[in-house]
């Protein structure tokens, strides 16, 4: 069975927040610099760090 990243992604995320219940500021701060480390000048080293 395969799943798509983003369903795994938001079940365990919903599941986080519904049983670890962080600060929504916490999740905001997650979010947000995801987002933009995701854009940003170092996103080509994480993708190397995190693909070997």
């Amino acid at each position: 069975m395969q799943v798509p990243l983003w369903f795994a992604l938001a079940v365990v995320g919903y599941l986080g927040v519904k049983f670890l219940r962080p600060p929504w500021w916490l999740v905001a701060v997650l979010l947000l610099g995801g987002y933009l480390l995701a854009d940003s000048v170092l996103a080509p080293a994480i993708d190397t760090a995190l693909s070997n």
